[in-house]
C-alpha cells in the first residue's frame, strides 16, 4: 500500500492550468445563475466550459504581467472557487493600481471561509508585486458583496459607473470600492 500525500482541508494557491475546467465551471455557473438583466441568457447560449477552459488555460500559462494573478481555493484538493486580479485599467488609477476582477465561489461552498481566503490572498499576492491599492467594480444593490467587502476594509470610493450588455437596453450600474494594500 502507498501512502498518499497528506491534503490540507482549505487553501489557497495560484491557479494551475489543469485548474482552469473547474474555474470554467464556476464561472459558468455563476452567469447562468445571474437574472436575464445582468447576464443574457442569448449571450449564454454558445458558452461552454470548453470554451472558457481555454481562455482560463491561457491566463494561467501566461499571464502578461506579475499582477496578473489568478488564484483558487480548495477544499480537500478540489477547485471550489477563484479570484482574479490585474492592473487596473481605471483611467484615474495609477501603475500600482490593481483591480481585483472577480472572486467566486461555488454555491455549494459558500459562507465556509474561501472567499475571506482567497481575497486576503489576492492582497498579499499583489503587495509582494507591487499593488499599493485594490479596485473591484460590484453591481449596486448587491448588498452582500458590499458587507463582504466592507468587513475586509475595502468600500466604495464614490466612483460608479453604468455597463450595457450590447444587446440591447439592459444596463448594469456598478459602484467602485477601494483600499490601500501597502
Amino acid at each position: 500500500m502507498t501512502a498518499q500525500q497528506p491534503v490540507s482541508d482549505v487553501s489557497v494557491r495560484r491557479a494551475r492550468p489543469d485548474d482552469s475546467e473547474a474555474v470554467a465551471a464556476i464561472t459558468l455557473a455563476w452567469w447562468r445563475a445571474q437574472p436575464d438583466d445582468v447576464v443574457p441568457a442569448e449571450a449564454l447560449d454558445a458558452v461552454t466550459v470548453e470554451d472558457l477552459a481555454r481562455d482560463w488555460r491561457d491566463a494561467v500559462s501566461a499571464p502578461p504581467s506579475r499582477q496578473h494573478v489568478v488564484l483558487v481555493a480548495l477544499d480537500g484538493g478540489e477547485v471550489v472557487g477563484y479570484a482574479l486580479a490585474e492592473p487596473s485599467p481605471d483611467p484615474d488609477s495609477d501603475a500600482s493600481s490593481c483591480e481585483l476582477v472577480e472572486l467566486l465561489v461555488r454555491d455549494d461552498r459558500t459562507r465556509r471561509g474561501h472567499g475571506s481566503r482567497l481575497l486576503a490572498a489576492i492582497v498579499d499576492t499583489l503587495r509582494l508585486a507591487g499593488g499599493v491599492e485594490l479596485l473591484t467594480w460590484v453591481a449596486a444593490g448587491d448588498d452582500a458583496r458590499l458587507a463582504f467587502l466592507a468587513a475586509a476594509g475595502i468600500g466604495p470610493d464614490g466612483a460608479s459607473r453604468t455597463l450595457a450588455d450590447g444587446l440591447g437596453p439592459a444596463t448594469l450600474r456598478q459602484v467602485r470600492c477601494s483600499a490601500r494594500i501597502d
